[in-house]
């Protein structure tokens, strides 16, 4: 994990850009930090961390002063990071299949969603291995954001995760449904009830599916970016409960 820059925000939190091989990301941190703090992957939309900074680093100040650091890095075809024509091409396919009104299609989201998670994974748990590496980081571990089926893979094969909020805001594969059954951290998850873009029914059926004996399910109506604050809140509210 290489640094490449560092600011303050407000004095209270320490934030600074990292690259990690070809993966850029941002660390944020409280800015006096005495002993190893818990840390919270925050997972962002593949949209670009600097489309979606301004969401991400509310979340990580809110996190800050829950005495929590927080993470986050690019992910593969997003941003900066060399494009990625398979997706690409999956992602026009889904966006033809919408605006014609047509379902869709296994095939199409399996091809959108499987590779991004094959891909996405290793790198969270190579930059996982590099946080926990530093002396201001240590555990527990939590997880906060999409693509939901990224959060699911990674509660199953990275036992170093406590606790987990997933955003139930995008298509879901049928072979997503088999590795949820295999989860067992706890589990708060999001759901916006008129998500233009969302599966709703399949977001249920995988809340549904999840083998965690806790997990808990907080939807509101309102579009994809229409999350309340008080059900952030209460998001935060779950991995403090968790990681303290």
């Amino acid at each position: 994990m290489h640094f490449t820059s560092e600011q303050r925000l407000d004095g209270a939190v320490l934030e600074r850009a990292f690259t990690l091989g070809e993966i850029p990301g941002i660390l944020w941190t409280p800015a006096s930090v005495s002993v190893p703090t818990p840390v919270i992957l925050l997972s962002p939309p593949p949209l670009g961390l600097r489309k979606t900074y301004p969401r991400l680093v509310a979340r990580a100040r809110h996190a800050a002063a829950d005495g929590f650091a927080t993470a986050t890095i690019e992910l593969p075809g997003s941003g900066d990071r060399p494009r990625w024509p398979a997706a690409e091409q999956a992602l026009v396919n889904l966006r033809r299949a919408m605006e014609a009104g047509e379902p869709v299609s296994d095939e199409i989201i399996d091809a959108l969603i499987l590779p991004l998670v094959d891909k996405s994974v290793p790198e969270w748990q190579a930059a996982l291995d590099a946080l926990l590496a530093l002396p201001e980081i240590g555990g527990p571990v939590g997880y906060s954001g999409g693509v939901i089926s990224i959060g699911t893979r990674l509660a199953v094969v990275e036992p170093r995760i406590s606790a987990a909020v997933l955003f139930a805001g995008s298509f879901v594969p049928r072979a997503m449904f088999e590795e949820a059954r295999q989860v067992t951290i706890p589990l708060h998850v999001l759901l916006q009830w008129d998500d233009e873009g969302n599966d709703r029914q399949a977001a249920l059926d995988l809340f549904d599916a999840f083998g965690s004996k806790e997990k808990t399910l907080h939807a509101n109506m309102g579009g994809h970016t229409g999350v309340p604050q008080f059900a952030a809140d209460e998001a935060g509210r779950f991995l403090a409960r968790h990681l303290k």
